[in-house]
């Protein structure tokens, strides 16, 4: 089959719910994706940052492969020999009592937010279902109809009413509005991300994390951090609430937590939230699976082994400094932001053309990266790149970004 025959299938038989740039993909290895016709790419999207460790890698799958040649499914019905290394290993890695595992990013979120109500009912004594939770503006946490109900992106939130209740909306990266929703003593949390991705890689002041933080501590207000995006060594620390030494009091992880293998996703909090939830509260068929649970712990084995943090870090000020330079030579380039290897280039559209044309041309010179919005291009390689595929691949951005 042609590229064409394999896009033409899709849109055919499959719902029309994702516009994908023109690349069909059938191989990976490390930071390199093949086409079907074999054209090889550098991949800046890490499947929103889900393949931090590198498309295939050989410790990962060799994980996988053992385990699924003795056991995949038990369901939570019973114990299996797995699930408690994974537990024992992230709780120590992050400094947790407890995690609780879930498959996607939308899933672990919907699990922080109901741990957040629970205990504002059987801790904080909150009436009952009165508790409040705080979001931001701009934010994206997922599609479930609660989490759409407090976004604030009309393309996620149009037409799926009536939303869910309990949430108020503040701008980002603004304390004072913080300060304000945290007067009610019916908050229970606050859920943020360190660095708004879907929304562009806006990067907060710095303090604005710890601050924030520390005004939750006062009122006795849950900081949850999503770290969906954010975590695992994309920014330069193992989390990026570590650049602010926040330890948030729930934490979310997916996408990388698998390296890109499998569904996986965890929440991690202390005894005193995690415990308020009861047997048959909650739970999931597939979360805490023994396939999972051994592919997620040599994920994250990976990430603190190789070093990928410090590797995210080097070489997140070199694209940012190599992109600025060619921000001097051409007015197409706005802005250029970010922490770590999760980086974005904001475009000044020009002549009718907007990011998703960038993209596309940059398809032709063999880098993969995807908009977010109009006018802005999300660049996050797999963690993995060395600093020579770095720079040929920054040859490549800036031979497409010049076309125009």
């Amino acid at each position: 089959m042609t590229a064409k025959e394999y896009i033409e299938r899709e849109e055919k038989f499959g719902a029309h719910n994702y516009h994908p740039l023109p690349a069909v993909l059938a191989k990976g290895e490390g930071p390199f994706l093949w086409d079907v016709e074999g054209k090889r790419y550098y991949d800046f999207l890490s499947a929103y940052s889900a393949v931090n460790q590198g498309h295939r890698h050989p410790r990962i799958i060799k994980a996988l492969k053992e385990q699924a040649d003795k056991l995949t499914l038990t369901s939570r019905a019973f114990y299996n020999d797995a699930l408690g290394e994974f537990e024992e290993y992230a709780t120590k890695l992050f400094g947790y009592d407890k995690l609780l595992p879930m498959n996607t990013g939308a899933e672990a979120v919907e699990t922080a937010l109901k741990l957040a109500r629970k205990w504002a009912y059987k801790v904080k004594g909150i009436p009952e279902n009165q508790a409040k939770i705080i979001t931001c503006e701009g934010n994206f946490h997922g599609r479930t109809i609660t989490i759409v109900s407090f976004s604030t992106d009309p393309t996620a939130k149009n037409d799926y009413g009536p939303f869910t209740p309990g949430f108020v909306s503040i701008p980002y990266n603004n304390l004072d509005a913080l300060a304000k929703e945290l007067e009610d003593p019916n908050v229970a949390a606050f859920l943020v991300e360190p660095i708004q991705g879907e929304a562009g890689i806006n990067v907060p002041d710095e303090g604005y994390l710890s601050k924030a933080y520390q005004m939750c501590k006062e009122k006795n207000v849950l900081f949850i951090a999503d770290e969906v995006q954010t975590g695992l060594a994309r920014t330069g620390k193992l989390l990026a609430c570590d650049w602010e030494n926040v330890h948030p009091d729930i934490l979310i992880l997916g996408k990388a937590i698998s390296g890109g293998v499998l569904p996986v996703s965890a929440v991690l909090a202390d005894d005193e939230i995690m415990l308020t939830i009861l047997p048959g509260e909650h739970g999931s068929t597939y979360g805490g699976n023994p396939l999972a649970a051994r592919v997620a712990v040599e994920a994250l084995k990976v990430l603190v082994e190789e070093h990928l943090a410090e590797n995210a870090q080097r070489l997140g000020e070199i694209f940012r400094a190599e992109m600025r330079k060619l921000q001097q030579e051409t007015d197409i380039i706005e802005l250029v932001r970010g922490k770590g290897l999760l980086n974005a280039v904001v475009i000044r559209p020009k002549n009718g053309k907007t990011a998703w044309d960038v993209c596309l041309k940059m398809i032709e010179y063999g880098v993969l990266a995807k908009p977010t919005h109009e006018h802005i291009i999300r660049f996050a390689p797999p963690l993995v790149i060395t600093e020579k595929q770095l720079m040929d691949a920054i040859e490549r951005i800036k031979k497409a970004i010049l076309e125009f």
